[in-house]
């Protein structure tokens, strides 16, 4: 058994086991669905590594005092992000009028109740899964300062925060700005990023222009 399929098993058994909610407990032993597994086995936690705040199928009130449910919510200290995988046939081909309409009143109203929502394409996690991590990795950290390794100094752990945080390759320059620190060292701090195998370099080769994370 991988180690996905471990953490993920552990992750399940335990939202089943703390759940008291009959509703949502009833959804969870039925199985996740197959966009949603996919989306965590390729994308969130090769990115993230593991599902720490992460909830599957959290329940939410909508518009009309019904029950909805997230496919994804991720929640660190009270935070809310949720996560929805939008599968190519029921979000686009068959996709009617009315439905539709119900889709994003039900976005409108869940992100003015202060949710930062991060749909993902089903079709993007099959082609695309390096560019979907990325956007995992920027919706992480707009809620906390992602880990980085304990042996990094200060600045080159918020270069690594900062390169989460956007959703392209950095430039020296506003890395610079960012830091408050010269263009020399920034491009020393960055330099070194890359020996350690925590950064690649995105474009540029006599002089590096812009660099990236490593996935």
């Amino acid at each position: 058994m991988s180690r996905f399929d471990q953490q993920y098993e552990l992750w399940v058994e335990a939202n089943i086991l703390n759940e008291q909610n009959p509703r949502r407990l009833e959804i969870l032993n039925r199985g996740l669905g197959h966009g949603t597994i996919e989306f965590l086995r390729s994308v969130w936690f090769p990115a993230i590594g593991n599902f720490n705040d992460l909830h599957p199928e959290w329940e939410v009130r909508d518009f009309s005092n019904g029950y909805r449910y997230l496919d994804l919510a991720y929640m660190p200290g009270g935070a809310r992000g949720g996560i929805e995988i939008q599968g190519y046939g029921p979000h686009a081909r068959d996709l009617d009028v009315r439905r539709f309409k119900d889709l994003c009143r039900r976005h409108c109203l869940l992100a003015l109740d202060g949710w930062t929502f991060l749909p993902i394409a089903y079709p993007s996690i099959v082609d695309e899964p390096k560019q979907c991590q990325q956007l995992v990795l920027s919706f992480v950290g707009r809620f906390i300062a992602s880990d980085v390794p304990a042996s990094l100094s200060w600045l080159e752990a918020e270069t690594v925060r900062f390169a989460r945080r956007l959703l392209r390759p950095i430039t020296p320059l506003e890395l610079a700005v960012h830091l408050r620190v010269s263009d020399r060292h920034t491009r020393r701090l960055l330099h070194k990023l890359v020996e350690l195998q925590i950064l690649d370099i995105a474009s540029g080769e006599q002089r590096v222009r812009t660099y990236k994370l490593r996935l």
